[in-house]
């Protein structure tokens, strides 16, 4: 893996100065946590580096909650998102087998992908939910974000992944090539930390193969037992970086408004007539874990669960998914 080296100082001065040329989007703390935010100069030293994880998910720059598809559109700066989770990064791998399908492209989601740089950030310690190792997803991305970046004292290193992570950072002359090898071993420690964290918190969790078949056994006691205390929502889906569901709008004047939809709503799978295979809360309940862990990895080859732990944060009626399938491995 082949690594570049630049000071903080010089490294702020060139996302200023790629300002004047990309939407630069980066994990920022706030009052409230931490959440990518579109940047100017005067935030450049608010970037968050290595902390684990925005609130938001990666999903939410290429799959608005709602927008026009027969609109004219306007063209779009280039945009540079740094500071992405791996559990983000692998996330965004299943919506490019759905919508950038040979037989079935969808043009603006591709637009979006062609048009944006994806600087990931390793993890560095983790959040009381994560559990992204479980499902043998890594806290540090070697493979399809662009480039990924760690915070080192006054220096930010940079690991470059794809040719388009190397044909950007040829553009920064102060960016030089790491031959530091203690630098490497410091990063190197940092993510056997952060693995070991993972593995120790999440002890009895089932991998994503063994969930799949616990989930599809599963008994209707349990489901019941759960959503007992679901609402419908559909936090869980929205916050989530794979559920992917829409409704496509007809409006006047032969527009079409594509909007987000999620499986936990009432009426989700109402059909003409009035029938509904999932009017019971409990059917909704159970048609998501079979989505993510039975129905999916039947059809593609990306996880639909890359263990963020997201939809358990997010949840109104403080339901674990974990403690589910820890009580289901039993």
């Amino acid at each position: 893996m082949q690594y570049k080296s630049i000071t903080k100082e010089e490294w702020d001065k060139t996302l200023e100065h790629l300002l004047l040329s990309y939407a630069i989007f980066a994990s920022i703390d706030n009052e409230f946590g931490q959440d990518y935010e579109l940047i100017r100069p005067a935030d450049i030293a608010r970037i968050s580096y290595n902390k684990p994880k925005p609130a938001t998910s990666l999903k939410s720059f290429f799959l608005p909650v709602k927008e026009n598809v027969t609109s004219e559109r306007a063209t779009e700066k280039p945009r540079i998102i740094l500071g992405i989770p791996n559990c983000d990064i692998e996330g965004l791998c299943l919506l490019d087998e759905i919508y950038l399908d040979k037989e079935f492209n969808d043009i603006f989601y591709r637009k979006r992908r062609e048009n944006t740089l994806l600087i990931s950030s390793d993890c560095i310690g983790i959040q009381e939910h994560c559990h992204c190792l479980s499902y043998n997803v890594k806290p540090y991305s070697s493979k399809n974000a662009d480039l990924a970046v760690i915070k080192l004292e006054g220096t930010i290193v940079l690991r470059i992944i794809t040719g388009k992570g190397k044909d950007f950072i040829e553009k920064i002359p102060a960016a030089r090539s790491l031959e530091d090898k203690n630098l490497i071993s410091v990063i190197e420690k940092e993510q056997l930390s952060t693995e070991t964290l993972l593995a120790t918190s999440n002890k009895g969790l089932p991998d994503y193969k063994k969930t799949g078949k616990l989930v599809t056994e599963a008994k209707a006691e349990l489901w019941e037992k759960y959503s007992a205390r679901c609402v419908s929502c559909g936090a869980c889906t929205t916050i989530c970086p794979t559920c992917t569901c829409f409704l496509l709008i007809d409006k006047p004047g032969f527009e079409k408004v594509k909007q987000m939809d999620a499986c936990q709503y009432p009426g989700f799978e109402r059909v003409a007539g009035g029938e509904d295979a999932l009017f019971e809360l409990q059917n909704r309940f159970r048609n998501r874990y079979m989505c993510k862990y039975a129905w999916k990895p039947g059809k593609f080859i990306s996880l639909a669960c890359t263990g963020c732990g997201r939809c358990i944060e997010a949840c109104i009626g403080k339901i674990n998914k974990n403690e589910i399938f820890i009580e289901l491995a039993k």
